[in-house]
């Protein structure tokens, strides 16, 4: 009896993972999913984590006076941990989705990680240290701390994505170990460094429009200049590295059939590198168009309502998402292409985790990302308003 009794425990169980099994996505789909997932994710850390970096660019040069920079600081200081949530769930996600695209960002992008991280943590130090002192060269000192946790990590991510869109030298061995084949300075040539400056630009666009949003008209004109200069550069400058890429870049291509619902193995494809690639997916996916269509529909909105200042901000959240996606846009289906072996280039078809991991990832993101949205929603409105210089001083806890 008690052994028929553990066999239809065992069969309840497994039938209960068979109808589990069944009700999951295709593996495609989740594929997809996720690669919308992570697109969304890295949108999200670009817009609200990118206005912290860019008043901290701002904060030395603009800030006239120790109270200004003060007003500048606690604009960011009660938000930036739930901002930078936004990079962790990100690199969360690749982790966990995909798992090769996390091992070569780590072997091949360690040191500018590195760097990465020891900035972002600058930030808060710096945010916490500044004001404990009333000595004016102890807080010059900070606002420099601070401006190179915003300064760096816009830079460094921009030539990352620079790298990206160029590709890495990579390959697999036989058992999937990952070999990196360049050095640190490879990372550093024309095309990434102008994706490095452009999203410097990003990000200074974001903190100017979000400041001159938060703070008094007292002197939050002043923040006008730098919007519609950095405007100017950004879609100038997404412009011309747009024509350039098309022309000088060489894209990638699969020339052959790709399994794209087994399991991954980015060995099995055979890849293509040639120059006028990466405009395909353009032409071949219109929709992809709405990329560049908000970089310069978001600029647009910037200029026009500057003297709004939501709107304005409004505008450069729009640019940033079609800054973002383009990238997106332009390499898919790649995630990370292969420049000594692009037939080991990682993609979405072939660079994911197993499809019940995949699933399992969704049920969690459909459970606590409407509770992340939730939490976010209700701070900002807790925190609306301006942050004047009367607030400042009565208020014990602000920086």
């Amino acid at each position: 009896m008690e052994l028929e009794a553990d066999l239809l425990v065992e069969y309840r169980i497994i039938l209960i993972q068979k109808r589990l099994w069944d009700f999951m996505l295709d593996y495609e789909i989740l594929r997809l999913i996720w690669w919308g997932l992570l697109g969304i994710l890295l949108i999200a850390f670009a817009i609200l984590d990118g206005f912290d970096m860019g008043v901290a660019i701002l904060l030395p040069f603009m800030g006239k006076t120790d109270m200004e920079r003060r007003i500048f600081i606690n604009t960011i200081a009660p938000v930036w941990e739930s901002n930078q949530v936004w990079l962790i769930l990100g690199a969360g996600a690749i982790f966990a989705a995909w798992p090769p695209l996390y091992a070569v960002a780590f072997s091949g992008l360690y040191i500018p990680l590195f760097i990465i991280l020891c900035t972002l943590i600058l930030r808060p130090v710096a945010l916490k240290f500044r004001s404990k002192v009333e000595n004016t060269l102890w807080r010059q000192i900070w606002d420099y701390g601070i401006f190179i946790g915003g300064f760096v990590p816009s830079l460094i991510f921009g030539i990352a994505v620079g790298n990206a869109i160029e590709g890495v030298p990579f390959h697999f061995d036989e058992d999937l170990r990952v070999i990196y084949t360049g050095t640190f300075l490879e990372l550093f040539n024309p095309f990434s460094i102008g994706c490095g400056l452009i999203g410097v630009m990003m990000m200074t666009l974001q903190g100017a429009t979000y400041l001159k949003f938060k703070t008094s008209q007292s002197f939050s004109y002043r923040f006008q200049p730098v919007i519609f200069a950095c405007v100017i550069a950004l879609l100038t400058g997404f412009t011309i590295m747009g024509l350039y890429t098309h022309s000088f870049v060489y894209g990638y291509k699969i020339v052959s059939a790709i399994d794209s619902i087994g399991f991954s193995n980015p060995l099995g494809k055979v890849v293509v590198r040639n120059l006028g690639i990466i405009a395909q997916n353009f032409y071949q996916y219109p929709e992809m168009l709405l990329g560049p269509v908000f970089v310069y529909l978001g600029g647009i909105i910037c200029l026009v309502t500057i003297r709004r200042p939501f709107l304005s901000f409004v505008g450069s959240s729009l640019l940033t998402t079609g800054i973002v996606s383009t990238v997106g846009f332009s390499l898919y289906p790649f995630l990370l292409p292969s420049t000594s072996h692009p037939s080991h280039s990682l993609t979405v078809w072939d660079a994911s985790s197993s499809q019940r991991t995949l699933w399992i990832m969704l049920l969690a993101v459909v459970i606590f990302l409407p509770i992340i949205l939730g939490y976010i929603t209700w701070l900002f409105r807790v925190l609306r308003g301006k942050v004047t210089e009367e607030e400042v001083n009565a208020n014990e806890s602000s920086y």
